[in-house]
């Protein structure tokens, strides 16, 4: 490290603790990130399905497909919502798309009750206006303001915020199921995007928004204040930014997939649908425990000390998994292990953004690592399917999940030491962040 980096980074140590100043902050990214459309639409979706059923007859894979035309669309527009962030600032970016993706969830409700083939169509629609103006309030935005506020402690800090997307495990699952059974599954749309109307944009209002140039960590800018960090082509011209991609991918593709059909594959191994719940939820406890985990060793060690081991957990959930039968203990671990490396992988993402290419263009370089993330995270439910649907079990695709985790941990190695410095970014944002009010 350059004794100028140095400097900086003991001035960033040795001033107010970046807790005490960034915490009203994290706060609100928590609660951006919990009611967001990252992880809502994905726990309210499976509660659809047998209602829609009983009124429209469509089939299972008809009333899914919303998530991964979703899931595709959020991913592809990642790097541009990252680009205005970078650009006019993401207080802005982040409240005005939470304002839109509570609207166009709500506005599902108003899905037409005829049984026509236009009403899937219309549905279908709906979910497209959510993809196309939600994902800025997905952790493409929340994130670049916690990585602004910490340095020392960012590991710990991002973990922390994406605890958010547990939290939306532990409550948006029980109010969708509460709604759907009390007022119909269309309003249950309109009651959930409470959460993002009326809970995380008001607190957002008041506590979210980037630090004023002397309120950074130093080690993130340059003497004259500016953030330093390369341009997206600078960094699309360099081999680590295209080694995090490609593992990303692999990882997704193996992940996404095991987590969607895990009550499936349990209930095909003899589990009753109460115990596959139970694992189910061990699953979100190892997502919790390995984000928190995960950021506090980040803080402390080499990314690839802890990347790699982390993410050669999930193989061996897919060694236990593979066979015809599985007792509730060795499945238990199966889905804390698993869902550990998940709670992992979503740490790394926003953490080798900033280690690896600095904070001055965030936005955009973390957009399109969060593409692939998104991308093979919703096509990954449909790989497990098919392979399931064609040869009556999930263990060809488990076999060659175990080994993807093992590849896509690995490549991380090669990343090598993180950058000593940046060069200093050429502009900041069009709407300065000290022109913000908290």
């Amino acid at each position: 490290m350059s004794k100028t980096q140095s400097s900086a980074t003991a001035a960033a140590i040795d001033g107010p603790g970046e807790f005490s100043l960034g915490w009203k902050v994290l706060l609100a990214g928590v609660l951006g990130v919990a009611c967001g459309a990252s992880p809502i639409p994905f726990n309210i979706i499976g509660f659809t399905v047998e209602p829609m059923i009983e009124e429209f007859g469509w089939s299972r894979t008809q009333i899914l497909l919303p998530i991964t035309i979703f899931g595709i669309i959020a991913a592809l527009l990642a790097p541009f919502f990252g680009s205005l962030a970078d650009k006019y600032g993401v207080r802005k970016v982040a409240l005005y798309s939470l304002l839109a993706f509570g609207l166009s969830f709500a506005a599902i409700a108003l899905t037409p009750t005829a049984q026509a083939t236009s009403t899937l169509y219309i549905y279908y629609a709906m979910w497209v206006v959510v993809g196309l103006i939600g994902i800025g309030s997905t952790p493409v935005s929340w994130s670049r303001a916690i990585n602004l506020w910490f340095f020392k402690n960012r590991g710990l800090a991002l973990g922390i915020l994406l605890l958010g997307t547990s939290l939306a495990a532990i409550v948006v699952p029980k109010l969708a199921v509460w709604a759907i059974e009390n007022y119909g599954w269309r309003n249950m749309f309109a009651i959930v995007a409470i959460l993002p109307l009326f809970v995380a944009l008001p607190i957002g209002y008041f506590l979210f928004r980037e630090p004023r140039p002397e309120e950074r960590p130093k080690a993130i800018s340059s003497d004259s204040g500016k953030l330093t960090g390369v341009t997206l082509g600078t960094a699309m011209k360099d081999r680590r930014f295209w080694i995090i991609w490609l593992s990303i991918a692999i990882i997704s593709t193996a992940f996404g997939g095991a987590f969607i059909n895990m009550a499936t594959m349990l209930a095909d191994r003899g589990l009753e649908a109460q115990t596959a719940a139970s694992v189910m939820g061990i699953l979100g406890l190892g997502i919790l425990s390995g984000r928190i985990i995960t950021g506090a060793l980040l803080d402390r060690f080499w990314q690839g000390f802890v990347a790699f081991p982390l993410l050669c957990l999930p193989a061996i959930s897919c060694y236990v998994l593979i066979g015809d039968t599985i007792a509730f203990p060795m499945a238990a671990i199966a889905g804390f292990l698993l869902g550990f490396a998940a709670g992992a992988e979503s740490d790394l993402v926003a953490y080798l953004t900033g280690r690896y290419f600095g904070m001055a263009h965030y936005g955009k370089v973390y957009g399109m690592l969060y593409m692939p993330f998104g991308f093979f995270s919703a096509l990954s439910p449909i790989i497990y399917a098919y392979v399931r649907d064609t040869t009556g079990s999930y263990d060809p695709i488990l076999q060659v999940a175990l080994f993807g985790f093992i590849v896509g941990g690995g490549l991380l190695l090669f990343l090598g030491r993180y950058p000593d410095s940046f060069p200093e970014s050429e502009e900041e944002p069009a709407s300065s962040p000290a022109t913000e009010t908290a």
